[in-house]
């Protein structure tokens, strides 16, 4: 009974291990062009649905009084666009005086510059608690914000940026992410006493369609043959992600739940998710319209 209990607990940890393992098992089924046909059942349809489920659950005086929130609005765009790729690009130059693979640094500077995810931190938000609302404005707000940022941080780091498809891109987000959203606030209005008294399980909804994205993206990570990482290299490169993702979700912490920070812990929560994560979204989406038009 202990185990079904710590099991039903910690699903969504163990559901992780369990795509993972699945996308290395068969990768071709998660993969772009494969039967999931993730370039638009993830791309369109999963994210669609997790801010439209946001929409629907979020009370509307809970996202209005999120929307207000300045202060915390500056520091995780300042602490994502800025002071992230900027430490990145100082932690990687003492780095460089080692034997790393050159393209491995540049690879990590390139995911320093990415924007906020625009959909896991608001699922890992929701699910511990956090300030959901903040965290839904601040993942699509950093989108947007990357679309002319990224570009220019990838050209004053690495020298090199490429066309973005501005126009493209930035209505793909808004009719994947502002338009279910407002969709669900509008749904929410007409069925607020049916969500109150069933009380859908939203979290858990939202969470398996992340297991689903995390899934589609192991597979094309599996099936891609350029990949040519030894097994030291991989390792490496896995300890240096998690010492940096770490070392900066503590220092977040530590700023906001000091004394006359002026965030709460629902705050600090939306904060750490949204400021220390970094989405490969906009490369995916560059790449594909790269695709689409040669």
């Amino acid at each position: 009974m202990a185990l079904c209990d710590r099991i039903r607990k910690e699903w969504f940890i163990i559901g992780i291990v369990l795509v993972i393992t699945f996308a290395k098992l068969e990768p071709s089924i998660g993969v772009k062009g494969g039967p999931l046909k993730p370039e638009i059942t993830v791309t369109y349809i999963a994210v669609s649905a997790i801010f439209f489920n946001s929409g629907l659950s979020l009370k509307t005086e809970e996202l209005t009084s999120a929307l207000m929130h300045v202060r915390l609005h500056l520091f995780v765009q300042i602490f994502t666009l800025a002071f992230f790729p900027v430490a990145v690009w100082l932690f990687l130059k003492l780095l460089a005086l080692t034997s790393i693979n050159e393209w491995l640094l540049k690879g990590l500077q390139t995911v320093g510059c990415m924007p906020p995810p625009v959909s896991s931190a608001v699922i890992l938000t929701k699910a511990v608690g956090g300030n959901e609302g903040a965290a839904i404005f601040n993942s699509a707000f950093g989108s947007f914000l990357g679309i002319g940022v990224t570009p220019l941080l990838l050209l004053l780091f690495l020298g090199s940026s490429s066309a973005v498809p501005f126009t493209s891109i930035f209505s793909q987000l808004f009719m994947t992410v502002v338009v279910p959203l407002i969709v669900g606030q509008v749904c929410r209005r007409f069925v607020k006493d049916w969500l109150e008294r069933r009380k859908p399980p939203f979290g858990a909804i939202s969470s398996c369609v992340l297991l689903m994205i995390i899934y589609t993206t192991f597979c094309d990570t599996f099936s891609n043959p350029g990949i040519q990482l030894d097994r030291f290299s991989l390792v490496l490169v896995v300890f240096i992600i998690f010492s940096l993702q770490l070392s900066f979700m503590l220092l977040t912490f530590i700023i906001t739940t000091r004394k006359n920070s002026g965030f709460t812990p629902a705050d600090t929560v939306a904060i750490m998710f949204c400021s220390t994560h970094k989405s490969l979204t906009l490369v995916s989406r560059e790449r594909s319209w790269k695709e689409n038009t040669i």
